[in-house]
């Protein structure tokens, strides 16, 4: 089979060339192949940021955003959780074991934690605080099924075992599988990007969109000035 030869007579691998016009066409000024470029370019920076998150966090998600009021004063909606599994930095607290510890988060005693309602991942995760740790019988005692976290949201009157939610039933006490980890920090407002997710989105392509047309047509205009203006001839 003959391959391919360059202009300086030297054989060049049919891979090689392949390579080199994947890499002009990447490269190519097409108003497509720069807005593919740049959306990737995107995609490339995203998941090397959730890379990162999720190697300090040691849990996914890394970071929430709060959509209900429950934790008022000590998160607001909006607010950006950082979130990191239940035992990195330290040990997870209720309560009792924090106040006894003198350490507080996000000026309560107990930490706040991200849990999946009765292990049901296919609803939004409540972010509450960690009580108490009950056993299976004090669980029974109080007509709930098995031993877990006992929570509830600072700015709610009652905790949220006990209670009934649509599209859950009886909330019952909290399973360490069904944590996703503890908050560390909160970004005030930030959360409203996430909340929006779909929103920012097509801001972001839209945007995209926009600059490349305005490279675009300053592009032609650079290109405009620079050629040459013909000469008149003799008379």
């Amino acid at each position: 089979m003959s391959k391919v030869t360059n202009k300086a007579g030297s054989n060049a691998d049919p891979d090689d060339v392949q390579k080199s016009s994947l890499l002009s066409k990447l490269k190519s000024n097409d108003p497509k192949i720069s807005l593919i470029r740049d959306i990737l370019s995107v995609i490339i920076i995203v998941a090397m940021i959730g890379g990162v998150l999720f190697g300090v966090s040691g849990t996914w998600p890394a970071i929430v955003a709060v959509e209900s009021g429950s934790m008022v004063p000590n998160m607001n909606v909006g607010d950006l959780i950082f979130v990191v599994e239940e035992n990195r930095f330290g040990p997870l607290m209720t309560s009792a074991e924090a106040e006894a510890a003198g350490v507080k988060s996000f000026n309560g005693y107990g930490d706040v934690i991200i849990y999946q309602p009765n292990g049901n991942a296919k609803v939004t995760p409540i972010i509450h605080r960690a009580l108490m740790e009950i056993n299976e019988s004090t669980a029974l005692t109080v007509n709930l099924t098995h031993a877990g976290y006992i929570t509830k949201g600072d700015h709610n009157p009652t905790i949220d075992q006990g209670s009934t939610f649509s599209h859950i039933g009886v909330m019952q006490p909290v399973k360490e599988e069904w944590i996703v980890g503890k908050a560390l920090f909160a970004i005030p407002l930030v959360g409203y990007l996430p909340l929006h997710i779909w929103e920012v989105a097509v801001v972001v392509v839209v945007l995209l969109i926009v600059w490349e047309l305005y490279s675009r047509k300053k592009e032609k205009d650079r290109e405009a000035t620079k050629k040459p203006q013909k000469k008149g001839g003799r008379k």
